[in-house]
């Protein structure tokens, strides 16, 4: 890699779905704390708010809370209640399959394209 070239600084977004795999995949378990938005930021070399707008969405899925002055913690469930681990598996299941879905509607766009031109360049034509 050329070393003038500098990496690109994920966004909110992209963090979230990174602590999402991290709960999905078990590092993060119930009841445990996320790493402290201030050295995460500078861990990460974004801004605070960039962690926090990741924390907020986090939160807005119901896989954290924060607790004021303590920090931020993977949710624990009521008996019976979807666990973290389980809600972040099913809609990192989710976007791999609205993913797939989007490639095969892209794919099929372009094939009525092309058949939309095939059957344009017969048309006028005798015996068409």
């Amino acid at each position: 890699m050329d070393s003038h070239q500098t990496k690109r600084k994920p966004n909110a977004r992209e963090i979230a779905a990174r602590i999402r795999d991290e709960i999905a995949a078990g590092t993060f378990g119930p009841g445990d704390r996320l790493p402290g938005g201030r050295a995460y930021a500078k861990k990460l070399g974004v801004s605070l708010m960039t962690v926090q707008g990741a924390y907020a969405q986090l939160r807005e899925e119901g896989l954290v809370e924060g607790v004021a002055g303590s920090g931020t913690y993977v949710r624990d469930t009521a008996p019976g209640e979807q666990t973290p681990r389980e809600s972040a598996q099913r809609l990192t299941d989710l976007q791999a399959e609205v993913a797939r879905v989007s490639a095969e509607l892209a794919g099929l766009v372009e094939r009525i394209k092309q058949l939309e031109a095939a059957v344009g360049s017969t048309e006028g034509k005798p015996g068409a």
